[in-house]
């Protein structure tokens, strides 16, 4: 199996639109929540998320193309695009045969469902004449943020999207890996986004009991594992990453962030919406990626949780994290209390958080919570308040999506 590293990284969030910028405010421990200003939530049970604020698309799209992309692509294409920027890779200047051996593979839960709203309303909203937009497929379908990249840059390997819910960028992200460790390819773009900040997908989670109602406090509306949480915070954006086989980076110079060494990915087989309590699935997607990288628990130093906010899963993972590193004192923590959750794009962006954590050697906090839940198993190191400035020689990113998928990759410094 050939080695991979990770190379570029790229963030459009609701804490920053650079990476420096985002990760900054994950280490000072910032909200990203804010009243939803994307269409008039006044009736909605929530009426707040973590939006991405200030994004402008011409900077990556050329302002006659952007009518062509749902904002879940432009997102793709301003974190991608950051992230080959970062890797230092010019694929205008490389040969056609050097890229057919780079591909994309993108990950999103919703796609373009804010397309897809506006074209059925606007629709019903008429006399019936069916008018619809001619790039409204184009826009709406999931597949195409992978496509759109690839088609950008001319990149002719493989080239795809996952989805798997919450969990799907963590899954393109494993995806990415194995192609590479199995010399299909040598260099991957990859990640997730999702804009589902929309009338549609609130009102959904809201019927499904999934979002927080805290209107009064929504800065610290996601407090996962506290007593008092009641549900996740919507997010939106996006999160790159550039993996690279280790020979073909150190041949180019190119700057090298971390290592990645495993991933694992299991079915809960349980429950549509629900996890399991005794966190069976959780567990075997960790203890997967953790013999995937040929160490033991003890090795890890920090779990970033998938830790959503809501009661039924932040305790099962909890559970899974017991079955598996049992009395172990690795630092937990859950980076959505800042980002809030951003669906199919959660597991990159928390990717970049792990990434950068190893890097650099902070633990990120979980910031809003106050007092644990008394049914999260004991003996636990649940990082609250404040960063922690510890050696992070590996981190273990945790997802997990509606029908049962569970995605955990695991990242090794550098030396």
């Amino acid at each position: 199996m050939k080695r991979v590293v990770v190379t570029g990284l790229g963030a459009i969030t609701p804490l920053g639109n650079t990476v420096d910028e985002f990760w900054n405010n994950i280490v000072a421990g910032k909200s990203g929540a804010g009243l939803i200003t994307k269409f008039d939530a006044s009736k909605f049970k929530t009426r707040f998320a973590c939006e991405v604020r200030g994004f402008d698309a011409e900077q990556y799209i050329d302002k006659k193309e952007i009518k062509k992309y749902d904002l879940f692509t432009q997102y793709a294409f301003a974190a991608s695009d950051q992230a080959i920027k970062d890797a230092q890779l010019d694929f205008a200047s490389m040969s056609e045969e050097e890229r057919y051996e780079v591909g994309v593979i993108w990950g999103s839960g919703n796609g373009g469902i804010g397309t897809f709203e506006d074209q059925l309303r606007e629709f019903h909203t008429g006399d019936g004449t069916p008018r619809f937009n001619p790039y409204m497929i184009p826009k709406m379908i999931v597949d195409i943020a992978a496509g759109a990249i690839s088609i950008k840059h001319k990149l002719h390997g493989p080239n795809y999207c996952t989805v798997s819910a919450c969990a799907s960028s963590n899954t393109a992200i494993i995806n990415a890996f194995d192609t590479i460790r199995l010399g299909k390819a040598t260099i991957m773009v990859v990640g997730g986004s999702e804009a589902a900040v929309t009338h549609a997908s609130v009102g959904g989670f809201n019927a499904a009991q999934a979002l927080s109602k805290n209107n009064e406090s929504f800065e610290t509306a996601s407090r996962p594992f506290d007593k008092d949480r009641d549900g996740f915070v919507m997010g939106e954006g996006a999160g790159a990453l550039i993996l690279e086989e280790y020979e073909h980076a150190i041949k180019r110079n190119a700057p090298i962030y971390a290592e990645m060494v495993g991933g694992g990915m299991a079915g809960d087989a349980y429950h549509l919406t629900g996890t399991p309590p005794d966190g069976l699935g959780a567990g075997l997607g960790m203890s997967k990626a953790l013999k995937e990288a040929g160490i033991s628990a003890d090795k890890i130093d920090y779990i970033n949780a998938h830790a959503t906010s809501t009661g039924l899963g932040d305790i099962s993972e909890l559970h899974g994290v017991k079955r598996v590193f049992g009395d172990s004192k690795v630092a937990i923590s859950g980076t959505k209390s800042m980002t809030g959750h951003l669906l199919g794009g959660a597991g990159a962006i928390e990717s970049v958080i792990s990434i950068l954590s190893v890097k650099h050697d902070i633990v990120p906090a979980t910031i809003n919570t106050q007092e644990l839940d008394e049914k999260i198993p004991a003996g636990l190191n649940i990082v609250l308040g404040k960063p922690l400035h510890q050696k992070v020689d590996y981190v273990l990113n945790n997802t997990f999506g509606f029908g049962g998928h569970t995605a955990s990759s695991i990242f090794k410094k550098h030396k």
